[in-house]
């Protein structure tokens, strides 16, 4: 399964809008029952208007009904080994927990497999 997660996410690279960085970014989540869901950035004039990567994938995961995020594929063809951002990592714990699963890719595949608890060791929680 992670090797398809890897693949939706280069191909949702490919979709991004990011005319400003030429940073195209992608991801792929999958949810505790097994949903998959893509996203790509989408930048904005007004830079802080835009969105990530993974703040697409996740909109559509929760007009799809919602779910656990337990996996997630991040790449960029720009940078080898990509990670969510620290807002990303705050809005993935919204919707995962320490153990979901964030692999770091490269254009052939998964290069590094860490944990969001690794990632964001404090998230502000309830």
């Amino acid at each position: 399964m992670s090797s398809s997660l890897h693949s939706l996410a280069v191909t949702a690279s490919k979709k991004a809008h990011a005319p400003y960085s030429r940073f195209n970014v992608g991801v792929a989540i999958k949810t505790g029952d097994g949903r998959i869901y893509s996203g790509c950035n989408i930048e904005n004039a007004s830079y802080p208007e835009g969105w990530c990567a993974e703040t697409t994938a996740i909109g559509h995961m929760v007009m799809d009904g919602g779910g656990t995020i337990t996996e997630m594929a991040v790449f960029c063809s720009r940078m080898d080994k990509i990670t969510p951002c620290g807002g990303c990592r705050q809005r993935i714990s919204e919707f995962g927990n320490s153990d979901t699963v964030i692999h770091l890719c490269d254009a052939n595949g998964i290069l590094e497999s860490v944990t969001l608890g690794e990632l964001l060791p404090r998230a502000f929680d309830f």
